[in-house]
Formats: C-alpha cells, structure tokens, sequence
C-alpha cells in the first residue's frame, strides 16, 4: 500500500513541504513519483519518518539524523534506543511537573499568608540540567569543541554531583541577589570574586571564553526559563548577573 505526500502530510503533521524538502536532501526520498509529479510513500517510509521525528523530538539536527539512518543495520534495535531515550526525557519532564508543581503551591501558600517564601531554593531547579552545558544548537555550532567538553561532563555526573551542582548554584544566585538588592555595583571586587567562583563553575562543564561567557550572561536574560529562574530569586537578577558577566569578562577574558 502506498500514501501520497498529502495523506502522510495529514497522518505525520510534517508540511508538505518538509517532506519534498527531506526527498530533496535524501533524508526521506518517496517510494515512487507518479506520472503527474505526484510523490507516494510506502510502509518502510513511514518507519523512517517516525524515526526523524523521534529524533528530531531528542534534539538531533538533520545531518546528524541521517548519519544514523544510514549507519543502522538493525531498525527494531534502533527503536528500542530511541524508545529508552524518550523514556528518561518522560522522567525528567515529570520532576519538571513536579517542581514547577511545588513552586506554584509554596508561592500560593506564601500569598495567603501574606508573605512570599520559598522553603527550600535549591528546589527551583530540581530537574533542571546544568544550564552552562545545555545544547544549544548555537553553541554547538559556534564552538563544537567546547560543547562536546561540556556533554562528555554532564554525562560523567552522578545524581549526587547534579544535587550539589544545584545547591552550588541556588546558594551563587542568593548571593548576588543579595548584593543587588543591596546596590552594590556589579563592577564591585566582592560581585566579581562572586563572578569569578561562577566562571569557575562554568570551566567544569566547558570553558568559555570572553565572547562566550558574555553570551551566557545574555541567555539568561533572554531565555524565559533562565530568566524566570534568576528572577524567582529576585527580580532582575538575570540581568544584574548578566552586567556582572561582561565586567569580568573584560576584565579577566579578553
């Protein structure tokens, strides 16, 4: 039985157009080509598109995607690979739910109380991974090398590293919001020694330099989830540490 492009267009939710254009690549070439032009695709075709997508849902970029289809020999042992990873991403995004959950509860019993309080702050980030070592396919482009230092570390931890990582960084943040709150300039030796112990911590995942770790100051800005996260400790420390950032990085990474 074959399917032409518009039934797996509406089957996939994948545009027509995305499909001419993983034929055109040699991702996904059609089954066969009517004599009108029009393209059909086979059962094998829609098992292979089901493994783009899942991959494309785990992160990968299309090459990437197609050095794996065309390494597998074994399609079911490829599946149950693809099947394992979206098993621990269903983990992770549940401790998600649950710490998001949690935040909601603690800030709504803080309100009726007539006060906003966080029992434990290290509990912000309870499923998070390291943010200086996410993939973004941004750093990964511009300096590979660094983000393949940076994967091979966060692999390397354990769950007791990743928890005392978490308390590491909760405990940073508070400190510069204090100083913030305070008006301490972020020019200012103790926020930059505060910096400092930061860049440190960043150097164990990957080791960035001036134009790199300024763009880690602004990602937490401009990312809403890194935003969020830094202003839940007070509001506009994303951009105090971010300041703070591009003095030390003059300073010490030019």
């Amino acid at each position: 039985m074959a399917w032409s492009i518009a039934d797996v267009a509406r089957m996939s939710g994948v545009t027509s157009r995305t499909l001419r254009h993983y034929g055109e690549i040699g991702l996904l070439p059609p089954a066969w080509t009517g004599s009108s032009g029009h393209r059909y695709y086979e059962e094998a075709d829609l098992l292979r598109l089901q493994q783009i997508l899942l991959m494309r849902e785990l992160g990968l970029g299309l090459r990437e995607i197609q050095a794996v289809l065309d390494s597998q020999v074994d399609r079911l042992a490829a599946l149950r690979e693809h099947y394992e990873r979206l098993l621990d991403e269903r983990d992770r995004l549940e401790t998600l739910v649950r710490t998001v959950g949690r935040t909601i509860t603690e800030l709504e019993e803080g309100e009726d109380n007539g006060m906003t309080k966080i029992n434990r702050p290290e509990n912000l980030f309870e499923g998070f991974g390291p943010a200086d070592a996410e993939t973004d396919a941004e750093v990964r482009e511009r300096w590979p090398r660094e983000w393949e230092q940076s994967r091979q570390a966060v692999e390397a931890m354990t769950a007791e590293d990743t928890e005392r990582w978490q308390r590491e960084v909760t405990a940073q943040m508070i400190r510069m919001a204090e100083f913030m709150v305070a008006g301490v300039p972020v020019a200012d030796p103790a926020v930059q020694a505060e910096v400092d112990a930061h860049y440190r911590g960043v150097c164990d995942f990957w080791t960035p330099n001036a134009c790199a770790y300024k763009g880690v100051g602004q990602t937490y800005v401009d990312d809403p989830q890194f935003r969020a996260n830094f202003d839940r400790i007070a509001d506009g420390l994303a951009a105090y540490q971010r300041d703070a950032m591009v003095v030390y990085a003059d300073a010490r990474l030019s």
